[in-house]
């Protein structure tokens, strides 16, 4: 047998993990289209072997600011343990005049950091990480929104895998919410079902070929 083919045989049952992080403006315990999203998406995942935990991040004290650990009180040295022990990382945001929320945009740049903490070989921590995204709104703008905050997740040192983003927007000018759906459309259902695919390939094939050191 090929050896390739038995290596890549071998790594489709490696377990992987992930972890979501919900940036919603509301707290716990009110509904959130995000946080709905988030969760089939993980409940996706799950069906490729994937496990992993949900955390909406205004319900932490996670400190503004572009370091690991901002001091006394932050949250965000813990919600960063779960990003570095994850092969997979969900970030899921609504759009608010036309950009991702204020507090996706606060975990980016709690996420910049990572472009300067290396490992034994000089590769960035979160090389060999997937990164992947889940956007609701009732305006269109998901296409925009993910540009950003993929653009962001790459030079941060995530990797992309195709069509690694789902989302649900409205008729523009219109009061509907992803959460007060009936059912979940055909076609955010048949991307989350993509995302989770792709995503859960990359991440075991990166875990089994890591990227090299330069």
């Amino acid at each position: 047998m090929d050896t390739q083919q038995t290596h890549a045989d071998a790594s489709a049952n490696v377990p992987l993990s992930a972890v979501a992080l919900v940036c919603t403006l509301s707290p716990s315990p009110a509904e959130s289209s995000s946080q709905l999203l988030a969760e089939q998406t993980m409940k996706s995942l799950a069906e490729h072997g994937v496990t992993g935990k949900v955390i909406r991040i205004v319900d932490h004290d996670v400190k503004p600011g572009v370091k690991t650990d901002m001091g006394d009180g932050d949250a965000w040295p813990e919600i960063r343990d779960s990003v570095l022990d994850a092969d997979i990382l969900l970030i899921s945001t609504p759009i608010w005049l036309g950009h991702p929320s204020s507090v996706a945009q606060k975990v980016m740049e709690r996420l910049n950091a990572e472009m300067s903490e290396t490992d034994d070989e000089g590769r960035p921590l979160v090389f060999g990480k997937v990164a992947a995204l889940c956007v609701v709104g009732n305006e269109d703008g998901a296409h925009k929104v993910s540009a950003d905050v993929f653009q962001g997740l790459n030079d941060i040192g995530f990797s992309l895998a195709p069509q690694a983003v789902t989302y649900w927007v409205g008729e523009a000018m219109q009061g509907s919410d992803y959460r007060d759906l009936d059912s979940t459309p055909k076609a955010t259902a048949a991307a989350t079902a993509t995302l989770a695919a792709n995503a859960s390939h990359l991440a075991r094939r990166l875990k089994a070929a890591p990227y090299p050191a330069t």
